[in-house]
């Protein structure tokens, strides 16, 4: 029962700090910038398209988090934010060292394997998959998904890292 008890708690305290997060990046709810500042700020980040990448982010974050907090169809709401996670400490706080007190990835990190071990364990008992009786085979989905966040968070880091083509210049002679 304790461990069940806890589950509950880590699954709605994680879950609902992605709901706020996602929802900052949605509705602009929480202090936070709305879909269009969203991806405004994805598109300065040269990802094309930004409005895909920016409500494929957004969406992931709020729809993980929700899934997590309930413990609905698990593992699908911690792939989602461990993918959510990738991209975040890829792009973004990956250049700025460990520590969250410089922009680092400490945090995100945190969160990503607080979502990996809650996906790997299942919601337990208080969860509206045991509710509703759904038990998805676990173990296959987690890993695959697993590898199917880490392919979309590599093509995110290898379309940021991309840098256009520039044009040649026109060779100019000395006399």
């Amino acid at each position: 029962m304790s461990f069940d008890l806890g589950l509950l708690i880590l699954r709605i305290v994680i879950g609902l700090l992605f709901v706020g997060h996602g929802a900052q990046k949605l509705f602009g709810w929480f202090g936070g910038v709305g879909l269009k500042g969203f991806t405004g700020w994805i598109e300065t980040m040269g990802l094309k398209p930004a409005s895909i990448w920016g409500l494929t982010g957004a969406l992931s974050e709020f729809g993980g988090g929700v899934l997590l907090a309930l413990g609905l169809l698990n593992p699908f709401g911690p792939l989602a934010l461990i993918g959510a996670m990738l991209i975040a400490i890829g792009l973004v706080h990956w250049s700025k060292g460990f520590w969250g007190s410089k922009g680092g990835y400490e945090y995100p990190l945190v969160l990503l394997v607080v979502s990996g071990v809650l996906g790997l364990i299942g919601p337990g008992s208080y969860s509206l998959d045991a509710l509703l009786g759904l038990a998805l085979p676990n173990t296959l989905i987690f890993w695959l998904g697993l590898v199917i966040a880490i392919a979309v968070a590599a093509v995110a880091l290898v379309m940021h890292s991309r840098q256009p083509a520039s044009s040649p210049q026109p060779a100019t002679s000395r006399h």
